[in-house]
């Protein structure tokens, strides 16, 4: 049986206030044409298929087209629900759907496999939508982290396959050990701080296929991340683009090989003083990618988002990140506007503040000079 391993669609998520829609459309459609090409049998998608539990009515629709196009190109479709997911949302389209695609988001049908037979007879699929501890305390006693839920899910899938005997793909929703995130992009799966599933906890299947980090990651042959299908963060912009394309045989795990998927548009990440930024004739080829700018200058430039653009039309994000940060003296603002005596200390307490320690320039101080004694003039003559 050949499987393709995919998650963490994330419909309809915007990058930086971005659509995403078309150039997800765009990648799945790719995704597609090589489930026809490489004659895949099963398609997992493990989670996070929206990136709202409230989608818009245009996200319902890239997510129908996708899975009517897999399933027109020949293989079966096997659905969970992850943290962004609504499940119950999710669910209820299952009804709608034709029939090979198959959207799991019980927690009571953990231990209930979907079975579907090759050559070498029965593979049991078990979804494991994303499992909330708060939400299943009183199904599952003494379970209060997603470690916890986790092992429950599994012991009930192991004991099911201990009957049942054959092959298995498990597939669930969860932040593994071992795994390297990407900063400020997928939420913490937490109950009371970060909550990290063991890897043991996965054994006794031939193929356990993991969504919720966005990059591909291999924890052992048989345990896997496919990461997204696109780049949501400029943290991602190194992270290939792919799924897992897995073979069983009639002994179980085979071969896994690594698809890649195009990418619409790059991302790139440029750092340096701002003027060489606009000017540097070795930043040309990023005139058609997404661009995040560091500008290092001491201080902040004015606009610096709209003069980016003027260059790279497609600059969505701007970063002031001075090449040196000045210590200051510890003091809050508050402190320093109290400990003001004249009006020039507190304009130097409110300089100082926001330019990371730097207050006033010799040509600044000239023209702060010039105001504040023009304002005493007009008060004495008022």
């Amino acid at each position: 049986m050949r499987i393709l391993h995919t998650s963490d669609w994330h419909i309809g998520r915007t990058f930086h206030g971005h659509s995403t829609l078309d150039a997800l459309r765009g990648v799945l459609d790719e995704l597609t044409a090589q489930v026809r090409a490489h004659d895949v049998d099963v398609v997992i998608v493990a989670g996070d298929v929206f990136d709202s539990a409230t989608p818009a009515a245009a996200c319902y629709t890239l997510l129908s087209d996708a899975l009517r196009g897999i399933a027109d190109a020949g293989a079966r479709v096997v659905v969970t629900s992850g943290n962004h997911d609504s499940a119950a949302r999710l669910g209820f389209q299952a009804g709608l759907l034709r029939d090979g695609i198959h959207v799991l988001t019980d927690p009571d049908a953990v231990g209930t496999p979907l079975t579907i037979d090759d050559a070498h007879g029965p593979v049991h699929f078990y979804g494991i939508p994303y499992l909330e501890p708060a939400l299943l305390r009183h199904r599952w006693e003494g379970v209060r982290t997603q470690a916890a839920v986790l092992g429950r899910a599994m012991d009930l899938v192991r004991a099911d396959l201990a009957e049942r005997g054959g092959r298995s793909v498990a597939i669930a929703h969860c932040f593994a050990a071992g795994v390297e995130p990407t900063p400020h992009l997928e939420r913490d799966i937490q109950q009371g701080g970060l909550d990290v599933v063991p890897l043991s906890t996965f054994d006794g299947v031939d193929y356990m296929a993991l969504g919720h980090i966005h990059g591909r990651q291999r924890l052992a042959d048989h345990v896997r991340y496919a990461g997204a299908p696109l780049h949501y963060s400029f943290g991602e912009g190194d992270k290939p683009r792919g799924s897992w394309l897995v073979d069983l045989d009639a002994d179980g795990l085979s071969t896994v090989e690594w698809l890649a998927l195009p990418v619409p548009r790059r991302l790139v990440t440029l750092r340096g003083p701002f003027a060489d930024i606009l000017a540097d004739e070795a930043h040309a080829d990023a005139a058609d990618a997404w661009v995040c700018v560091e500008y290092t200058d001491d201080l902040p430039e004015a606009d610096p988002l709209r003069r980016l653009q003027q260059r790279f039309p497609f600059c969505a994000k701007v970063v002031h990140a001075p090449a040196v940060v000045r210590q200051g003296d510890r003091q809050s603002y508050v402190e320093r506007v109290r400990a003001a005596r004249t009006d020039r200390e507190l304009v130097e307490a409110f300089l100082s503040h926001v330019r990371e320690g730097q207050g006033a320039t010799e040509r600044e101080a000239e023209i702060l000079e010039d105001v504040l004694d023009e304002r005493v003039r007009q008060e004495a003559l008022a």
